[in-house]
């Protein structure tokens, strides 16, 4: 735990939360901030700043234990679908340094838009990235 870092004060206990899960590994509460009605939070107990830095194992980890919650939170909230998020850095829109995973209830009609605009890459240009990173 790193003693300046609010997600690790949450994930650990040491500032009380709204927490629906808890492992040895993981403490998953609800966002104080939702997008939506039951949009929760997946925090690491242990400090990686981002998924550049989480041991692969619990990478997995967090990818499973996301499954399980998304499905019992969609049947038990009623959703209408469901976006998993994750930031890496300030450019891509990470807020708190600490790996966290967003699990993220839709609804029709919503109001959210978690979306992006597309753009249109030459076939020269897709060709260059898919060179550059298959070599």
């Amino acid at each position: 735990m790193k003693d300046d870092c609010i997600f690790c004060k949450l994930a650990n206990g040491v500032i009380p939360t709204n927490s629906i899960y808890e492992d040895d590994d993981f403490n998953v509460i609800l966002d104080m901030g939702p997008a939506t009605k039951g949009h929760a939070l997946i925090l690491p107990k242990e400090h990686y700043a981002n998924l550049y830095e989480i041991p692969e194992e619990t990478a997995g980890k967090v990818m499973i234990l996301a499954k399980r919650l998304a499905i019992k939170m969609t049947e038990r909230l009623g959703a209408d679908g469901f976006n998993l998020v994750q930031n890496n850095n300030e450019c891509a829109g990470q807020t708190v340094f600490h790996f966290h995973f967003h699990l993220i209830p839709r609804y029709e009609n919503d109001g959210q838009h978690i979306l992006w605009n597309p753009t249109k890459p030459s076939a020269e240009e897709l060709a260059e990235v898919n060179d550059i990173l298959t070599k």
